[in-house]
């Protein structure tokens, strides 16, 4: 009897022990091991986002008019292009790389279940390196679309995944990480905002869509910083906001229409604004002012410091650039400058910005 008195007491002292351990855990509170052993599906297989990624995206194979019989071709014709683009709207709106549709007459568009559709309504931004493909969606039943993300919402360290036509590999997927944001000044177009990313970006990707993991495009793939022309881990995608406002106006006019200030800046260092009387406040120096232009009839000069315009403040010249651009034109704006050390005000009627601008050496 005393044997199982102290057995039946082992077992209920062994209960309350183990009740008090696993309570927790069985009553719905937060236990250490059982959050550990659950993993997010994305971290194993990117299965589902590419299922509903890849419907979206399209080959393009650019097509440009023909030389006729005995006609030589111009040594500055268009090349033939390949690439990628997305379709971002179900009525049939496509969103690609300039480069990639630049001369073409016509459009081969190859959606990932084979269909082909021919499209000769192209409109497109050089200086963006941006361009829509319109499709007669007609009788094409609902359009596979993915939509605009908002690039600026994305951080460093993000992940990301890089969709399109790699050496004409269609369908293929590559993934990675935001590297960079905001890439600007790698003189390979006029405007600049770049994402940057170390997915692997090759030929035939350009066009095609830089996706987050909610399946948004938040970047169209446009180029790569390679010494061998292939993937070296950075990847370039131009921003998903700057197209946004780019596909918005080529919508609606077929052009982008961009105001126009006319002259030429530079970045002022802190020792010589102090020498030129601005202070802190900072601004951007005016190097040249182009003839006939609206700064010049404003009366700007050059070794004027612009600090502020329309009432925003100009630390920098790409901020410069992106005020003027955003202007409405044919409407007058104050600009404030300092000249021998003394601010003035100017009044600047911004005028729509020459179509050739950027494209050949400034006005003079």
């Amino acid at each position: 009897m005393k044997r199982w008195a102290l057995a039946a007491g082992c077992l209920l002292l062994g209960g309350l022990i183990g009740s008090y351990f696993v309570a927790p855990v069985l009553h719905g509170q937060p236990g250490k091991q059982q959050a550990a052993a659950v993993i997010p599906k994305e971290l194993t297989s990117y299965r589902d986002l590419v299922k509903r990624v890849l419907p979206g995206v399209v080959s393009l194979d650019a097509k440009v008019k023909a030389p006729l019989p005995g006609e030589l071709k111009p040594p500055d014709a268009p090349k033939v292009g390949f690439g990628s683009g997305v379709v971002i709207d179900p009525r049939g709106v496509i969103l690609t790389s300039f480069h990639v549709v630049e001369g073409a007459e016509a459009v081969i568009v190859t959606f990932h279940d084979g269909r082909q559709v021919l499209a000769s309504d192209i409109r497109g931004d050089k200086k963006t390196d941006l361009a829509i493909v319109l499709l007669d969606a007609k009788g094409m039943g609902q359009l596979p679309y993915l939509p605009l993300g908002d690039s600026n919402a994305m951080e460093i360290g993000d992940r990301v995944l890089a969709v399109g036509a790699p050496f004409g590999l269609a369908g293929s997927v590559t993934h990675g990480i935001i590297s960079g944001k905001g890439r600007n000044g790698l003189k390979l177009n006029m405007y600049e905002d770049f994402l940057q990313t170390d997915a692997a970006i090759n030929p035939g990707n350009s066009g095609g869509p830089l996706v987050n993991l909610e399946g948004q495009v938040i970047g169209i793939n446009a180029a790569i910083k390679s010494k061998s022309g292939g993937f070296q881990g950075v990847g370039l995608a131009v921003a998903s906001n700057l197209a946004k406002s780019v596909t918005k106006a080529l919508l609606i006019d077929g052009v982008v229409k961009r105001g126009y200030l006319g002259c030429f800046v530079r970045e002022l260092s802190p020792e010589l604004a102090g020498t030129l009387g601005v202070g802190k406040q900072g601004g951007v120096i005016v190097a040249e002012v182009y003839a006939n232009s609206p700064a010049a009839k404003a009366g700007l000069q050059p070794g004027d410091v612009i600090t502020t315009f329309a009432g925003q403040a100009v630390p920098d010249t790409t901020t410069l650039q992106n005020i003027v651009i955003g202007l409405p034109l044919n409407k007058s704006a104050n600009l404030t400058i300092y000249r021998d050390g003394r601010p003035q005000t100017l009044k600047v009627t911004i005028v729509e910005q020459p179509s050739d601008l950027g494209v050949q050496t400034p006005p003079k």
